[in-house]
Order: structure tokens, then C-alpha cells, then sequence
């Protein structure tokens, strides 16, 4: 999969939460940054786990590492 698939598979507030949860953010804390309910940041998650074909935050990250996507270059 390449990086540009990956993104456009995405909403753009799903792709909000990508990037802050491959940045190691909870739920909690991705939901009070963007004004949602951690419920909410949940569905989400979970929306764009099952688009991308993952199990976890942690399978989203080495994706992202796969993909050559650096999040912590952008803080």
C-alpha cells in the first residue's frame, strides 16, 4: 500500500486522528485536542483500522513506518 492510498482511504478528520494516534496520543487525549468525545475518537480508530486491514494503534504505527511517514518530525 502506498502512502497516498493509505491517506486517501481516509476522511480527513480520520486522518487527524491517524496522525495523532501514530504520535502515541489515547483517546482521551485525541478527543480533547479535536473537541470529540473519546467515544467518538473510538469509532474512528476503529473505522480506520478496518479500512487500512489492521488489528491495533501499534500495527498503525508500523504501517506508517513502512510507508516512510515520519510524525515526530512534525512537533
Amino acid at each position: 500500500m502506498h502512502t497516498e492510498a493509505v491517506l486517501n482511504a481516509l476522511t480527513p478528520r480520520e486522518v487527524e486522528v491517524l496522525w495523532r494516534a501514530a504520535r502515541g496520543h489515547t483517546n482521551r487525549q485525541i478527543a480533547a485536542a479535536l473537541v470529540v468525545s473519546p467515544e467518538t475518537v473510538k469509532t474512528h480508530v476503529r473505522n480506520i483500522l478496518l479500512k487500512l486491514g489492521l488489528r491495533s494503534k501499534t500495527d498503525l504505527r508500523l504501517l506508517m513506518l513502512d510507508l516512510g511517514l515520519r510524525w515526530w518530525q512534525d512537533e
